[in-house]
Formats: structure tokens, sequence, C-alpha cells
């Protein structure tokens, strides 16, 4: 597929899925979960973008809160094509032409991170979706990184599970480890993985153009195994043996030996 096709489709898909999810919301359709599903997994056909997909998301474990790596905007959809799932997000997002809209339609938490005194608000909004049986996204790291290591996590926003706890009794951590591997099917290396990745002051439109131009990228994804969390336990103590699960899931899967994973990743029908 060339550019022009490729951004045809991709606009069409957009304008196609933005009002349906508005009706879904407004009418709290089933269609509400899996429609983003859809989406996400139609875009990343058209963007060329291969998924490999090393261990399992937890169906069992909830209220279940995903903490993962981030490198760039292109993470919303390869973990959204995983299934249902809410995303936290900067809050100005939230503003973003079109971006923004479809955020909002996924029933993304919005957080204001220069606003410390709203966080117990944004933690009460994270533990009303918790509780309501939907998993949560939160990267750890706070912001994008260059896709070649993962930065210190955040411990702050790992609050809302704690609050979701208080009416489920316990709760759960997934480490979720994402890696851009290959561009147009050989080892991006450090150099390249700017094709994938997205931070600093990068313009979202000329990096979206340039995906959807060049394509061909392939990305692991790999869910480590689920952390039981106990009401008593130490945040800060729990955001560093998260950090360092997904340290080691994305540094494997960049080095490209998926069979060291085995031990890390979360299989079938495991439980807590």
């Amino acid at each position: 597929m060339g550019f022009a096709y490729r951004t045809t489709m991709f606009v069409l898909v957009l304008a196609a899925t933005l009002p349906l999810q508005w009706l879904a919301l407004k009418l709290k359709l089933p269609l509400l979960r899996t429609l983003p599903v859809w989406f996400h997994r139609t875009v990343l056909k058209i963007l060329n973008i291969r998924v490999e997909v090393l261990g399992v998301p937890s169906e069992q474990n909830r209220p279940l809160l995903f903490v993962s790596n981030h490198a760039s905007w292109l993470d919303i959809v390869v973990l959204g094509s995983t299934g249902p799932l809410c995303f936290i997000a900067k809050s100005e997002i939230a503003n973003w032409p079109l971006f923004g809209t479809f955020a909002r339609l996924q029933r993304s938490i919005f957080v204001d991170r220069s606003r410390r005194h709203g966080t117990g608000q944004v933690n009460k909004s994270i533990a009303r979706t918790l509780s309501g049986g939907d998993p949560v996204v939160l990267f750890g790291e706070g912001t994008s990184s260059d896709g070649n290591r993962v930065l210190q996590f955040r411990s702050a926003l790992l609050g809302g599970l704690r609050d979701a706890m208080e009416e489920n009794g316990r709760g759960f951590v997934q480490p979720v480890a994402i890696a851009y591997r290959k561009f147009h099917g050989i080892p991006m290396g450090r150099r390249h993985r700017e094709v994938a990745a997205w931070y600093g002051d990068m313009d979202l439109l000329p990096h979206l153009l340039r995906v959807l131009k060049e394509g061909a990228i392939d990305v692991t994804v790999a869910f480590g195994k689920v952390m039981e969390v106990a009401h008593e336990d130490d945040r800060k103590t729990l955001s560093r043996n998260v950090e360092s699960t997904v340290r080691t899931l994305a540094s494997l899967s960049l080095a490209g030996r998926p069979e060291l994973l085995t031990d890390f990743v979360c299989l079938a029908g495991e439980r807590r």
C-alpha cells in the first residue's frame, strides 16, 4: 500500500469509528469496549505494523493495572489492539485535535501532573474504572523515551490501585514491555528506533505522516507475570519491582531473545 492509500484508509476508518464510539458511550452499549480494539487492529494493518505478543494479559485477576514502558504514541495503538482497556494520559492530550477526541471516547483518564493536589481525584477516577472490571494502563515512566531504554518509574499514580482495593480487598499489577524491534524486516538498532519512537520535542503530525509513509515496523509486547498487591505494600517498593521486570522484558525483547522470556511472561490460564 502506498502513502496516499494508507492515509486515505486511516482517515476513513477514523471518521467511521468516532461517531460509532460516541454513540456506544452515550447509550452504554457493549460496543464501547470492543470497537476501540477493532479500530487499533485495523490501524495497525493500515500502517503495516506487525505485533508479536509474548505472554498473555490476565483475564482472571481484577482490579488489574497494566504498568508499561512508553516510547511512542504508537504504544496506544499497539496495546489497544490486545484487548479492551483504558489509558491514563496527560491532561494536554485531551485538547489535541482528533487524537484528544479519540482519547476521550476511549474513556482515558487524564492527569494534570502540574497539580499535585489533584492526584487524589485522579486516583479516584482510576479506582472507579478498575472497580468496574476494566484494566487500566499506566505508563510508569510518566513520559515517552527514545525506545532504547526504560526510564525510572514514578510511583504516585499507583495510588489509584490502592483506592480500588478499598472496595475489592485486593489488587493486581501486570508489568508490560513494548519493544520496537525491526524496520522493513531489518533490526532497527539504536540509531533507527526514532522511526517508531516519539519523544522529547517531536511534533506529532510529522511523525504520524512518516509512519504512514514508511510503515513496516515490527514490535514485541511482553506481558509479565501478575503481581498481587496488598493494601499495606509500600508503593515505592512496588514501583521499583515493576520497573525492574519491565526493564528485563524490554531488554530481552530488544535483543531478540524471546526464548529467555519464558520465566518472566504470564502464561495462558496462569493465576495468582
